[in-house]
């Protein structure tokens, strides 16, 4: 299953709104950047892990600056958790999957 690419146009409906049925990790990112494409893999396996009890997005920096300037992202890779349309928990860097894990847990039934 694709995580689905969210632009500025549709953040707030994709993220902000999406996030008071289901916690969403939107994982800010870029094309160039290597640690990005280091922890993609892994988000991918948690979006199937999870399916059904969290939504993951992506938001490429490049091209939604406001976005990531919004939410002060100053390096990527970023993830950041919303829930209840507020952010709840932030990454930075590459991270284990069972750090990742073990965060997102925390959010789940809460």
């Amino acid at each position: 299953m694709a995580i689905k690419e969210v632009a500025s146009a549709e953040f707030e409906t994709e993220v902000i709104t999406e996030s008071n049925t289901h916690p969403v990790v939107v994982d800010f990112w870029a094309p160039w950047c290597g640690p990005c494409r280091m922890i993609s893999p892994i988000i991918e396996e948690l979006d199937n892990e999870y399916d059904g009890k969290m939504v993951f997005t992506k938001v490429n920096t490049d091209e939604n600056q406001d976005i990531a300037s919004r939410y002060n992202v100053m390096s990527i890779p970023t993830l950041i958790l919303f829930k209840g349309g507020e952010v709840k928990d932030t990454v930075i860097g590459v991270k284990s999957k069972a750090a990742l894990k073990k965060m997102f847990d925390e959010h789940i039934g809460d």
